[in-house]
């Protein structure tokens, strides 16, 4: 819908030509990313944790974080190299974090870790506490796998980046048939319900009118991801401590937990404040 409306927001580019030489970033660029991709991974890997969250919770998350509390915010959704890193530190993070409650506990943290859940089982491999004691050489084998495996996809995406350059050639009177397909079929192949085609469709409307008018998309869809599921555990709290809200409070996790959050809330606010008023000492 925005590539219909906005027709001169989406040009055709000719693609450059990119040696490999020169689409590796210098120093410099890496050393502004550093401190996000830190960040953006600690939070990434805790929310990889959360049964059922997924690395797209934890890229969106990080994202509104990163846009919160970088400098200049302003450049994010520009292509800053900030919200780049923000976005795939925790989006790799967080499928490193699924590991931890399935191989542990024996819990999938996602849908791929639920996948890899059933192809151990299949193996024999009983996840959980003793998985550890009984098959040490696979545990150990599978996490020394996956440093292996960073390697060879950084090798690989870095030697690709000269024929990533030209998908800027796609027209968009190709690429607009192929999203409108992909979404079809992936909205119907759910269910195999032609109502879900409608949902997509009503929400495709109401995502169009939130760009439009600039109200945040991502918050609506870490709403719908994870409302029902703060419902769920706001429900188990209340049963385990018969209606009463101190149980909130009274946990250190929990309490940490809140105190961040409204930090996070408040901290635009208050930088805001804080500028206006060095504008006016300096006037």
């Amino acid at each position: 819908m925005m590539m219909i409306a906005k027709p001169n927001e989406f040009p055709i580019e000719k693609a450059p030509k990119v040696s490999l030489f020169s689409s590796i970033p210098p120093v410099g660029e890496y050393l502004r990313g550093l401190w996000t991709a830190i960040r953006s991974g600690i939070l990434g890997f805790y929310i990889g944790l959360l049964p059922g969250s997924g690395a797209t919770t934890a890229a969106f998350l990080s994202y509104i974080a990163e846009k919160r509390l970088n400098r200049h915010p302003e450049r994010l959704g520009k292509g800053a190299l900030e919200g780049v890193a923000a976005s795939e530190a925790a989006n790799n993070a967080a499928s490193i974090g699924s590991f931890a409650p399935l191989l542990s506990l024996g819990i999938p943290g996602s849908g791929t870790s639920a996948l890899l859940l059933g192809g151990l089982m299949m193996f024999g491999l009983m996840p959980g506490p003793l998985l550890f004691t009984e098959a040490p050489e696979f545990v150990w084998g599978l996490i020394a796998s996956m440093y292996v495996g960073n390697l060879l996809v950084a090798l690989t995406c870095i030697l690709a980046i000269p024929l990533f350059a030209y998908i800027l050639k796609v027209p968009r009177a190709a690429m607009a048939p192929v999203i409108v397909t992909i979404c079809i079929l992936g909205s119907y192949s759910v269910n195999n319900n032609i109502f879900d085609l409608w949902v997509m469709l009503f929400f495709g409307f109401i995502g169009y009118f939130m760009n439009r008018f600039q109200f945040p998309i991502p918050a609506l869809i870490l709403s719908v991801v994870l409302g029902p599921r703060l419902m769920t555990s706001m429900r188990q709290a209340f049963m385990i401590s018969h209606g009463k809200i101190s149980i909130f409070f009274t946990s250190s996790i929990s309490l940490t937990l809140i105190l961040i959050t409204v930090a996070l809330i408040a901290y635009p606010t208050v930088r805001a404040m804080i500028k206006k008023r060095k504008a006016a000492a300096i006037d």
